[in-house]
């Protein structure tokens, strides 16, 4: 008997496709503001930049591989 292979979450590879809540928005007709709000805390997406910085403006720039992209829409339509 064989031992059962791990589960491993879903990766991302860096070479697809990776979409900016503005290009999704427009994909989805979904406002920026609630693409950014949907998948701010996804896990797989790729954040850039700096949060909780101290008495100035958090920016923060979110990446959307297509996998997960895909995986959060079929999760929410049901498919």
């Amino acid at each position: 008997m064989t031992a059962p292979t791990p589960i491993r979450p879903l990766q991302a590879s860096p070479f697809e496709r990776h979409f900016t809540p503005k290009e999704l928005a427009a994909l989805w007709c979904l406002d920026e503001s609630t693409v950014r709000r949907l998948f701010q805390d996804e896990p797989g997406v790729l954040k850039i930049g700096q949060a909780g910085r101290r008495n100035k403006r958090d920016y923060l720039t979110l990446r959307i591989p297509e996998s997960t992209a895909e995986r959060f829409y079929k999760a929410r339509t049901g498919q």
